[in-house]
């Protein structure tokens, strides 16, 4: 049946010049199919680029925001509107316009992982694959918000020894691992590198060997000469990761919860299946739709973004 689907991509695909996105953090069926795979800043860059009449973006709803905030003249499809974002959930508009209001004078640093209406209110945007170099390039008398996501937001005040009033915003997938089951994890296999990306929280990164994004974890991992990782970030990336470096081992990261795979697994990311990514381009439906005003204002922090990367 997979088999199936995808042919069935490919042709409607081609039928109607689309293109095909897709986080690390996909379904290996779906990464497959993709045109290009990638983490959230070199996914915003394909979409800035791309000549493609429509985009089928198949990650989580704040990511096909971006892709149609640079292309507003194009149809924009996500598989399923219901692969949202614990971290752009929990930073509802309102209640951050209130917490920007307490704290004037303050420029505000948003992670892509928000929805279109926080990046309004936004003076840069980032991912983690730039955000220290965002805020280093801000300059140091300038008081910071970041938000939404804190465990990043402590991960870059620790590199770049900048304070900044953070919201308390998380992921639900980096802050499921657990410590005690990595330790363990790691005196079983002594060898192994532990490779974190930043939003995971302070006690993991403290462990970790390497810190970096979905992007620079598979970057390091191809250029280490270390033969076998843990690797703590969502389990989805292990796809990817392994067809870089067949040769090598690599092991999830623990969770608390005991789940069928022992890692950590994004609800969300795994709402987007390969037959509901065929019947979204067949249907051309559900669509992605934001007012010209929000596309407006949240185009300039994203657009500073890219042209700053």
């Amino acid at each position: 049946m997979h088999i199936q689907y995808k042919e069935k991509i490919r042709q409607l695909k081609a039928e109607k010049n689309a293109v095909i996105l897709a986080h690390y953090y996909q379904t290996p069926d779906i990464q497959d199919v993709a045109d290009f795979v990638g983490d959230s800043l070199e996914l915003s860059r394909k979409a800035a680029e791309t000549n493609a009449s429509m985009i089928v973006f198949a990650g989580v709803y704040f990511m096909a925001e971006t892709a149609k905030i640079l292309n507003p003249d194009k149809k924009v499809l996500v598989p399923d509107l219901q692969a949202g974002c614990s971290l752009a959930d929990g930073c509802p508009p309102d209640s951050f316009a209130a917490f920007k209001a307490q704290h004037p004078n303050h420029k505000v640093v948003t992670y892509i992982n928000c929805s279109a209406e926080i990046k309004t209110m936004s003076d840069y945007v980032c991912t983690s694959s730039n955000a220290v170099k965002v805020i280093q390039s801000i300059p140091v008398e300038q008081p910071i918000i970041f938000a939404p996501d804190k465990n990043l937001g402590r991960y870059l005040m620790q590199v770049t020894g900048r304070k900044m009033v953070l919201w308390e915003g998380s992921c639900v997938v980096h802050e499921a691992f657990s410590l005690n089951k990595l330790i363990a994890l790691y005196q079983k296999y002594p060898q192994a590198e532990i490779i974190a990306h930043p939003e995971s929280e302070t006690s993991i990164l403290k462990v970790a060997h390497f810190i970096g994004s979905t992007s620079a974890l598979i970057t390091y991992v191809k250029n280490s000469p270390n033969s076998s990782f843990i690797v703590a970030t969502e389990h989805g990336i292990l796809h990817r990761m392994q067809q870089e470096v067949p040769h090598k081992i690599l092991i999830p990261a623990p969770s608390k919860e005991d789940n069928s795979c022992a890692c950590s697994e994004c609800a969300f990311m795994k709402v987007n299946t390969l037959k509901k990514l065929y019947e979204c381009l067949l249907h051309e439906s559900p669509e992605v739709s934001l007012s010209d005003e929000v596309a407006r204002l949240a185009r300039v922090p994203i657009e500073q973004m890219l042209q700053n990367t």
